[in-house]
């Protein structure tokens, strides 16, 4: 199975790739080559907008077992918008808690 998150490595790599783009319209631009660049800034931000789908996507996957967490979380909050309440449980004086036990 692979990797589903966005690793660190990855990021920095996307961080990277974000800079070099910035740097790369600053040169064109001081240079007065800003439009005439057109063609290789297209690509570049191609890569660029590529890759920061994937980070998007990969940064807000859900393992399975956050997913299941916030399933539990979603359905607590259905059944407290509709009225339902916990089903608690009444505490005798004598700290238990009033179910019958066997010995």
């Amino acid at each position: 199975m692979t990797n589903q998150t966005y690793d660190d490595g990855r990021a920095r790599n996307l961080e990277a790739l974000l800079r070099a783009l910035a740097e790369r319209i600053r040169e064109l631009d001081s240079a007065g080559n800003l439009l005439a660049g057109a063609a290789e800034l297209s690509r570049l931000v191609g890569d660029v907008r590529s890759e920061l789908f994937h980070y998007e996507v990969r940064a807000t996957y859900d393992t399975p077992e956050v997913a299941e967490n916030r399933r539990i979380v979603n359905d607590a909050i259905k059944q407290s918008e509709q009225g339902e309440q916990w089903p608690g449980r009444e505490w005798t004086e004598d700290g238990g808690d009033g179910l019958d036990t066997p010995e």
